[in-house]
């Protein structure tokens, strides 16, 4: 009995909390966005939100506060509890493992809007209060695919390897559906310059780990691999480029100073206009929408500075031409006729877009000559495995 006045009293101060502590917000009533980060700003991933974070609040008056190095546990339900006790009425936050906690919140406070990036959860919670986003962030891997394809044509053309040797190399985090997209994306823009193009991926198990970065990139590059890009979140891939003289593909910022003779470009989400979104609609009272997903050519996905220095001659008109053939609807980064499957080309495909405990195909995604990723829901489900990308390992 003891225990449950004890539950009971807690489950009240804690509605206690969202009801008194988090004002609604109006168009009179000011924006506080209370920020989640997994890590800090030493991380590319984290730095790349912070950076969209800081320019949208700034621009639109908002107060922030920024919490970083928050686990993907209980501590993120706690950090979201903590930031709406200072006041916060709109609370972000950035990691897939977030996801769960950022929910068990919004249900406990209905009157704070709740946004989550890279989750999948929203569509079938159905709460009101909370939100997931993400990006076609495949376009700009594909573009950034395609500097590599130009940067291998033009060592082709040089002699330097030959097209059989065109072999990249791509260090992964885990083999999570967001990863296979956007590897398979990548390689699909390089495969668009060079068909002969082949590619061997390996995960590390970690979203940041320097070491195993570091370890990750040698041992592609060891076995042969003559261009390196990653989805990690660390500098230890570029690091290793620059120490080996191998092309690099970035992602979330430009590493240009941590490989000046290496890197060559990145893709990155840009995060203020989603920012920007839902700072108006919480002050406005106005629906934010539950999976939002923004493009290339609305600039919500974007490249950053191309290294001249290193980047292939023509890389920025091939980028630029290919992106027009997107924004016009004549060239599908997925399109079923650019690649196969065990020898045979995709003509259906059952996608899990709900998450069920088991991950079985729920959705019917290709249709009219390509695999209709990131329209279902926001976050990538892009799983397949295609022909010419060899996966060194798939423990994680």
């Amino acid at each position: 009995m003891k225990k449950f006045i004890a539950m009971l009293m807690a489950l009240c101060m804690v509605a206690g909390l969202c009801a008194f502590n988090a004002p609604t917000a109006s168009a009179e009533t000011p924006v506080k966005v209370g920020f989640i980060f997994l890590h800090d700003e030493n991380m590319t991933y984290d730095l790349n939100f912070m950076n969209g974070a800081k320019e949208a609040c700034e621009a639109a008056g908002a107060e922030y506060i920024l919490k970083t190095n928050i686990p993907e546990g209980q501590e993120c339900y706690e950090t979201a509890l903590d930031l709406i006790d200072q006041g916060c009425n709109l609370i972000f936050a950035d990691s897939f493992g977030h996801e769960d906690y950022l929910i068990q919140a919004a249900k406990e406070c209905p009157d704070v809007q709740f946004c989550h990036a890279t989750g999948t959860k929203a569509h079938t919670e159905k709460l009101a209060n909370y939100h997931n986003a993400f990006a076609s962030i495949y376009e700009g891997r594909y573009l950034a695919g395609i500097a590599a394809g130009m940067k291998l044509k033009e060592m082709i053309d040089a002699g330097t390897i030959t097209a059989e040797q065109a072999k990249i190399g791509y260090v992964g985090a885990f083999t999570y559906a967001e990863i296979i997209s956007g590897y398979t994306s990548f390689f699909l823009g390089a495969r668009s310059i060079v068909p002969e193009a082949t590619m061997e991926v390996t995960f590390t198990g970690s979203w940041g780990d320097l070491a195993l970065e570091t370890e990750a990139a040698q041992k592609l590059i060891d076995n042969g691999c003559v261009l390196i890009s990653q989805h990690a979140d660390t500098l230890g891939a570029p690091s290793t480029c620059e120490a080996n003289n191998i092309p690099n593909v970035a992602y979330n910022g430009s590493t240009i100073a941590a490989g000046p003779n290496t890197y060559i470009v990145s893709s990155r989400i840009d995060w203020a206009p989603y920012f920007a979104y839902i700072i108006d609609a919480v002050a406005n009272g106005t629906e934010i929408a539950t999976d939002w997903s923004g493009d290339y050519a609305s600039g919500a996905v974007a490249l950053t500075d191309l290294n001249e220095a290193v980047a292939a001659e023509g890389t920025a008109e091939a980028i630029e031409a290919a992106a027009a053939a997107m924004a016009a609807g004549e060239l599908h980064v997925f399109d079923t006729s650019t690649f196969t499957v065990d020898g045979e080309e995709l003509t259906s495909y059952m996608a899990d877009v709900d998450t069920d405990p088991a991950y079985e195909g729920d959705t019917e995604v290709v249709s009219d000559g390509y695999f209709h990723e990131s329209e279902f829901r926001s976050a990538p489900y892009f799983d397949v495995k295609i022909d010419g990308i060899t996966l060194l390992d798939t423990a994680f």
